[in-house]
């Protein structure tokens, strides 16, 4: 038995056709306007799934980037802070030396005392630098500043480590132990840079400048020394930072070209395809209405 065709039939299989081609044009001005080939996991679940992935791994990536760049911004201000320190240190040293050479008589001594007294609390100071508000060399305790200004040397920090994650299982310590440079004072005798300092200043005022030359400036320099370990440590971590920063860059490029590859619309095919489904559903509407003609029968029913 042969099938009639009616021509409701004929009716619904144009307006499908009219309906999937309109449904096509939707979809790729979307694309066009959003600049994205994915609106919803419907689209391209497999895509979706992959967009998931690699956003997340950018959106770690970025929460690393933002611990290397404050731990280098950390870094840099602690080594600032350092870098005045030897400086200090560096002056006192040439006081030392000047107040030890025999010529001076009590009141030069006395200047010198004054001017190395003056520059422990400047050593103290520069131990007292702060980053983002909080105290750079006070350990875990960042609120409190280590040193007080003043006779009272002793350390008010702890030796407590503050580290950042730069990837996974990977962190880096970026706080700096001072109290292992400046010490407790000389109530402390421990020999460390505010000890040897105050002895400094009180050799000085004594008159005994036979002291400066045989404990001074040989516990001196041992500080100085230690300063220079201390900054090539930081020196050490702000390297390691510096590469941390190379590879999170690196690993961003790749992957957001991976994510624009699976999720950018590629404008040019993506406007060829629209002028073409443009084509396509202007000439369906056009031969719809003349295929689709309404006859009397139709409106009788």
């Amino acid at each position: 038995m042969t099938g009639r065709i009616t021509s409701e039939m004929v009716s619904a299989t144009l307006l499908g056709n009219i309906n999937n081609a309109l449904t096509g044009l939707e979809r790729t001005s979307g694309e066009l306007s959003s600049g994205k080939k994915i609106s919803e996991p419907s689209d391209n679940p497999y895509g979706a799934s992959r967009v998931v992935d690699l956003q997340s791994q950018l959106d770690g990536l970025a929460s690393y980037a933002t611990n290397v760049q404050e731990g280098t911004s950390w870094e840099e201000t602690a080594t600032g802070a350092m870098s005045n320190m030897g400086q200090v240190l560096q002056r006192v040293r040439e006081l030392v030396v000047q107040g030890a050479n025999g010529t001076n008589n009590q009141g030069d001594l006395n200047s010198i005392a004054s001017e190395v007294e003056q520059l422990t609390e400047a050593v103290k100071q520069d131990a007292n630098t702060q980053y983002a508000g909080q105290y750079v060399f006070s350990g875990t305790t960042t609120t409190t500043a280590p040193y007080t200004q003043g006779e009272n040397d002793a350390y008010k920090g702890n030796e407590g480590t503050i580290a950042r994650a730069i990837g996974p299982g990977s962190s880096v310590t970026i706080n700096t132990n001072i109290s292992t440079l400046l010490g407790n004072g000389v109530a402390s005798g421990d020999g460390k840079l505010l000890d040897t300092l105050r002895t400094i200043a009180q050799d000085l005022r004594s008159g005994s400048t036979e002291e400066l030359t045989k404990t001074g400036l040989t516990k001196l320099d041992a500080n100085m020394e230690t300063l220079s370990e201390l900054q090539a440590t930081a020196g050490s971590v702000t390297d390691q930072l510096q590469i941390a920063t190379t590879r999170i860059e690196g690993l961003q490029g790749s992957i957001t070209a991976s994510l624009s590859a699976v999720d950018d619309t590629n404008v040019a095919e993506a406007e060829i395809s629209y002028s073409n489904e443009q084509a396509a559903y202007t000439a369906a509407l056009k031969s719809g209405a003349t295929i689709i003609q309404e006859s009397l029968l139709n409106f009788l029913k």
